[in-house]
């Protein structure tokens, strides 16, 4: 008579010679189907090709060389290949960009947004990326409003709607502070560069040394970096928070590292 199976194997004795095996993990990606993310491909397109044409007029209306030279122009070409990228590889199920350029080219359009804003929109004459006199007119006004406020506004929507956490650590904030440092010291040495009396010699009012000399210049920056890095840990925090936008619904299979 055959006597009940048990509901467990009991161990058994190691093989002799028999190396031990070690145990190994198996990634999700190696099990779990990929998924394609269509809308989300569709909206980065959408955003990319808004900042791309929002630049082309820009350089169209303007002298491309000093159009160029705007911080905002810079990012926002930045932010529309950036989002082409990201955009292919929500199409195609392919991991998602490095956070460091995804979250990085989040962290400077909203430099942008921010400093226009607070510092720029109520200067008497605000700056005009286009070369005109006195508050953009026009089709500069529409590209102004597009690369300041909808640009940043989008970026910020997809990072916190769309793309999952990492997290973000300390040492992706500090890496992005080296693009805004590498600026300032290119918009000094171009300002030096150009004779007294150039218009628009210093591209932004608080950068402007030959008004307000080195040392009020070295101030602004340094309070501007530092309510740049505020937003970069900002950043950090809620990327700890944050739900995950792109988590799939459990299943009732769960994976476990294999017996090994």
């Amino acid at each position: 008579m055959i006597g009940p199976l048990p509901k467990d194997i009991p161990d058994l004795p190691p093989v002799p010679g028999m190396p031990a095996l070690l145990p190994s993990t198996v990634p999700p990606t190696a099990v779990l189907a990929v998924i394609h993310h269509p809308k989300v491909a569709a909206y980065r397109l959408m955003v990319a090709l808004t900042a791309a044409a929002a630049v082309a007029v820009d350089l169209h209306l303007g002298n491309p060389a000093r159009v160029l030279s705007y911080f905002t122009i810079q990012v926002d070409a930045l932010l529309a290949l950036v989002f082409i990228l990201s955009a292919w590889r929500a199409w195609t199920a392919h991991r998602p960009l490095p956070p460091l350029m995804a979250g990085g080219t989040v962290f400077y359009a909203l430099i942008t947004g921010l400093v226009y804003h607070v510092l720029l929109v109520n200067e008497p004459g605000p700056f005009s990326m286009t070369g005109q006199t006195g508050a953009p007119t026009g089709w500069a006004a529409l590209t102004n409003q597009i690369l300041h406020t909808l640009i940043p506004v989008a970026a910020l929507l997809d990072w916190l709607l769309l793309t999952s956490p990492v997290p973000l650590g300390l040492r992706q904030a500090r890496t992005w502070l080296l693009y805004p440092l590498a600026y300032l010291i290119f918009s000094l040495i171009r300002g030096e560069r150009l004779p007294p009396g150039t218009p628009e010699r210093y591209l932004y009012p608080f950068l402007d040394a030959g008004r307000l000399g080195y040392k009020s210049v070295l101030a602004n920056a340094l309070l501007l970096g530092l309510a740049f890095f505020a937003l970069a840990l900002l950043m950090v925090a809620l990327d700890h928070v944050r739900p995950d936008p792109t988590r799939r619904p459990k299943t009732g299979f769960r994976l476990q590292p294999p017996v090994g």
